[in-house]
């Protein structure tokens, strides 16, 4: 439905924005788009009512006939996730570039003319804004610093992959890109990750705030997740992204440390003591082609002992191994440190237990020096003490 006729002139911006049951927040999130220090004529807003009952789709149309950013309003009926109303306001777009606004959260007043001012910059493809939270938590270690070109792989950017960025519309269009509207989580993940391979750089602007992340009172949001299931979902598309793009090796080991982190691990943390022995199993009949798939050794050594040996008993598929380590991690034991020729280990439960076999490297300190490593000490130290020696017999002489 369009509200509001459309000029020739091409936007720098189209801020797409997706609600569902938005009001009161939907208010502050469009003042927010209206008090842009890039200027209500070179933004548009491509706003789309995902089936709202509240008076959302109302108050969109009623803001479209007043506002000076010329606003296109659609109603449909409700989708149950994110990715339909996305989707939509993505064919109607028409700017250089496209950001995707949720409706409960809200803009920092200079967000697109910084982001903007980057991009073009830069020439990079997705620009990050410096995001915080309000009433709920938010990502912070990418935000040390303005980077015009982030190192994918080796940088925390992997973290941040909710779909609050500045994406270059044309990359998306060349490529097909929309959000994958099977998903019931992580489709924003898996959109923006392409985005990242696929285009020129990603750049990092860390001030001003540019994005404020709400959280609801009410509970309401876009996202419906709907159990675990939907994770392993998730993971499984974000794996098989990240194999098709990244030849195995290091590289793709760095970037399959997000899935395996951020949506595998919390499956086999405390909540396995609390939850049913079959919800278990279940889960670990998901994990296991993932795991046979991607689990790699380069991929164990980067992450924590505890996390490495969780992840292990997932792929030996050692579940009462793995109930015994969660149980002892969540008492808050600590366990036994073993140097043994040069290699350091934590014994958690079933550390050289012969029945399970689990390997000595699930135990391994990260970082811990190896034998090449300890031997080259030694010869350093054995090489300053012999200098040292001959300059105090030279001085002696």
């Amino acid at each position: 439905m369009l509200r509001v006729p459309m000029t020739e002139n091409t936007p720098d911006v189209s801020v797409i924005i997706g609600a569902y049951e938005a009001m009161p927040y939907l208010v502050k999130c469009l003042e927010s788009v209206e008090s842009q220090t890039l200027g209500a004529d070179r933004i548009e807003i491509v706003a789309v009512d995902d089936g709202s009952t509240d008076g959302t789709g109302e108050y969109l149309e009623e803001f479209a006939t007043r506002s000076k950013v010329a606003t296109r309003v659609v109603r449909q009926s409700n989708s149950g996730g994110p990715s339909r109303p996305r989707n939509t306001g993505l064919a109607l777009a028409r700017g250089r570039f496209v950001f995707f606004l949720d409706a409960d959260d809200y803009f920092g007043d200079e967000a697109l003319e910084r982001l903007v001012a980057m991009a073009d910059r830069a020439g990079t493809d997705v620009v990050l804004g410096k995001t915080v939270g309000v009433n709920r938590n938010a990502a912070k270690s990418m935000w040390n610093e303005t980077v015009e070109r982030a190192d994918i792989y080796r940088s925390n950017v992997k973290y941040t992959l909710s779909a609050q960025k500045l994406f270059r519309r044309d990359l998306l269009v060349r490529h097909g890109m929309r959000f994958d509207e099977s998903l019931r989580t992580g489709e924003d993940a898996l959109f923006t990750l392409e985005a990242y391979l696929r285009g020129n750089g990603v750049s990092v602007v860390s001030d001003p705030t540019c994005y404020y992340l709400v959280g609801r009172e009410d509970g309401k949001h876009l996202t419906k997740t709907g159990g675990y299931v939907p994770r392993f979902d998730s993971a499984r598309a974000l794996m098989r992204l990240i194999a098709a793009h990244v030849p195995a090796g290091e590289r793709r080991d760095l970037l399959m440390m997000r899935p395996f982190a951020v949506t595998l691990l919390p499956q086999f943390g405390p909540v396995v003591l609390r939850q049913p022995r079959d919800v278990l199993l279940a889960k670990m009949k998901l994990a296991a082609p993932l795991m046979a798939a991607h689990w790699t050794p380069g991929l164990a050594r980067r992450l924590k002992t505890d996390e490495r040996l969780r992840l292990t008993c997932v792929a030996m598929d050692l579940p009462d191994a793995l109930v015994d380590v969660v149980a002892f991690l969540h008492e808050g034991k600590q366990p036994e440190r073993v140097r043994r020729r040069g290699r350091e280990y934590l014994a958690y439960p079933h550390f050289r237990d012969p029945a399970l076999g689990i390997p000595d490297s699930a135990y391994e300190v990260r970082g811990a020096p190896g034998p090449l490593t300890v031997a080259r000490r030694r010869a350093r130290r054995l090489a300053g003490w012999t200098l040292r020696h001959l300059r105090r017999m030279r001085a002696g002489a």
